[in-house]
């Protein structure tokens, strides 16, 4: 009797080990995440790890790289081209802050590389590649602005960008933190508003023509 042909499905395989890998890596760090338990997500083996990303550490490159993807995916989603400037720039912030405030996952991968001192990212060329489309959507809002005579010249949108990330990162990364130092949960949702809405003023005070 003949045997059913397995079908082999390398991307897929693939794809699951670097999601479980994500998960892994996103709640232990590179060297609290097991191989056998990434393998055991991913519904394969350890052989097949080690066979489609070479090692711990580059599959832990490799989940960087994905998870620079994803954001990026989404940067490119958005249309700001046709809004005003005031209302593209509150948007392109409102997103940044949203998205770590949904993806927390991609907050703990990048603490836990700040402590390699970003070791495994200056290993990968795409992601400084990744963040470039960003910093030119902020350069051209802040042109368009300046344009109309409603921001102030001479922001450096790389500052900028990394400024509105700053906002947007805190609350969410240090959240368990604030609350048991503070006492207030600053991710409930009508702190999270307030926060947003302090976020804004004081964005657009920068930016905005005195």
């Amino acid at each position: 009797m003949n045997q059913p042909k397995i079908k082999r499905d390398p991307e897929g395989t693939r794809r699951r080990i670097l999601l479980a890998a994500a998960e892994e890596f996103a709640g232990g760090g590179l060297f609290g995440a097991r191989v056998d338990q990434i393998a055991r997500r991913a519904e394969t083996n350890e052989r097949m790890l080690y066979y489609y990303f070479g090692s711990k550490e580059q599959l832990f490159t490799a989940v960087l790289e994905h998870a620079f993807g994803l954001l990026t995916d989404a940067e490119r989603a958005l249309d700001l081209a046709d809004l005003a400037p005031v209302e593209a720039m509150t948007r392109l912030a409102h997103f940044v802050w949203d998205y770590y405030r949904d993806h927390p996952e991609f907050l703990r991968l990048i603490n836990n590389e700040n402590l390699h001192e970003a070791r495994y990212m200056q290993k990968s060329t795409r992601i400084r590649e990744m963040i470039s489309p960003i910093v030119t959507t902020v350069s051209s809002i802040l042109a368009r602005g300046e344009a109309a005579d409603l921001f102030r010249p001479n922001v450096d949108p790389l500052r900028l960008y990394v400024t509105i990330s700053g906002m947007g990162y805190y609350i969410v990364s240090n959240r368990f933190t604030l609350a048991a130092t503070l006492g207030r949960d600053f991710s409930s949702s009508a702190e999270r508003a307030e926060i947003v809405q302090l976020n804004t003023e004081m964005l657009l005070a920068y930016v905005m023509r005195k």
